[in-house]
């Protein structure tokens, strides 16, 4: 729930990546005013996947998959040299609120600063890209242009900063080593300790759902693996941005993903749309036409339940009749009793009450 809320703060948005690009991320929060929060939280992530947590509570980095604690194997102090590196961060982003806020004539209230930084390695090219951007209160403060080496500072506030980073040229290469070599390095150890889970893939069961016939068309994904997806409608071969409501993507219990995309009910031409999802590592794309026999609902038509039910009781009151003629026919005649045959009015209550009794009695004796 804290790395939830770590990422819900950040307001990120995790990139797409194709097969081949690989990517190592970290994220710093520090936070001032916000309760039931920790003070700093730091995350990191390969290809999308979280790989460690620290917090200031628990003031301790833990692997966040199995597959990283293979690190120790080279690297006996891993984990307490991870620890190290980031309660030393969470002091400085501490003191980077008090600063941010008297630059910003702030006093008390909620305030966060942000940090994410790492690298992407294409595997096929040798590609290597680096990043470093801070934020503050949720807007961008500065960020590191790896082109040129040198900072931008799109707020005022952040211009004192920049000068003071631009100048450090020590500071400065030890930025350009670490984006482009050590970044790059721990990349390919993390991949290939993960590699069973960062290159397995698992196709989705597609299907068209929709609630009733007046509503919108849902195109539903579930089951695939990794969670770097993309889905989409169009029409005549060309995407849809309008009318079209993507969901995000979702975790089902059993570690795969699911998602969705709506449809708003087309006017005419079904047979022009189209489903499109896209899975990271897989080069074709699952297609799914718009067919209105495809589609699966729970919507059930009342007329058609009227008719069903007045059919089953006109059904059941036939079958009633005819057990009844079909009694009545196979029924024995009483024989007329000698009183009656005498020409007697005294009716024969006493014998028919008793012969009812004795059924009566016959039957309930069987039950019990």
């Amino acid at each position: 729930m804290k790395t939830v809320m770590f990422l819900t703060l950040l307001g990120l948005f995790l990139h797409d990546t194709t097969a081949v690009t690989h990517s190592l991320q970290y994220f710093y929060t520090a936070s001032s005013g916000v309760p039931n929060f920790p003070e700093f939280v730091a995350v990191g992530m390969v290809d999308d996947f979280q790989i460690d947590y620290y917090d200031s509570n628990i003031k301790k980095d833990v692997p966040k998959q199995d597959w990283m604690n293979k690190v120790t194997e080279r690297k006996a102090d891993y984990w307490e040299g991870e620890t190290r590196k980031r309660q030393g961060a969470q002091q400085t982003f501490k003191a980077n609120i008090d600063t941010a806020k008297q630059r910003f004539n702030q006093t008390g209230g909620v305030h966060i600063n942000q940090r994410m930084y790492g690298c992407e390695w294409d595997d096929e090219t040798g590609e290597v890209n680096g990043y470093d951007q801070h934020g503050y209160d949720g807007e961008d403060f500065i960020a590191l242009d790896m082109k040129t080496m040198t900072w931008v500072a799109p707020r005022p506030q952040a211009v004192i900063t920049k000068h003071k980073w631009d100048k450090d040229k020590a500071f400065l290469a030890t930025k350009q080593n670490y984006f482009t070599t050590m970044c790059v390095a721990w990349l390919k150890k993390y991949v290939d300790y993960g590699k069973s889970s960062l290159m397995r893939t698992d196709l989705p069961t597609v299907s068209l759902l929709q609630k009733s016939p007046s509503s919108r068309i849902t195109c539903h994904a579930t089951g695939f693996y990794p969670n770097r997806a993309v889905m989409f409608w169009r029409k005549d071969g060309e995407e849809l941005q309008e009318d079209v409501d993507v969901g995000e993507i979702l975790p089902n219990p059993d570690g795969s993903f699911q998602m969705s995309a709506d449809l708003e009910l087309p006017s005419g031409d079904w047979e022009k749309y189209d489903c499109v999802f896209q899975l990271s590592g897989v080069k074709e794309d699952i297609v799914t036409r718009l067919e209105k026999r495809e589609i699966k609902t729970n919507h059930v038509d009342n007329t058609i339940i009227g008719i069903g039910i007045a059919v089953g009781v006109l059904l059941v009151l036939a079958l009633a009749g005819l057990g009844y003629m079909i009694y009545k026919k196979r029924a024995p005649k009483r024989p007329p009793s000698i009183a009656s045959s005498c020409g007697s009015e005294q009716p024969i209550l006493e014998k028919d009450k008793d012969n009812s009794l004795d059924s009566v009695s016959f039957f309930i004796s069987v039950s019990n």
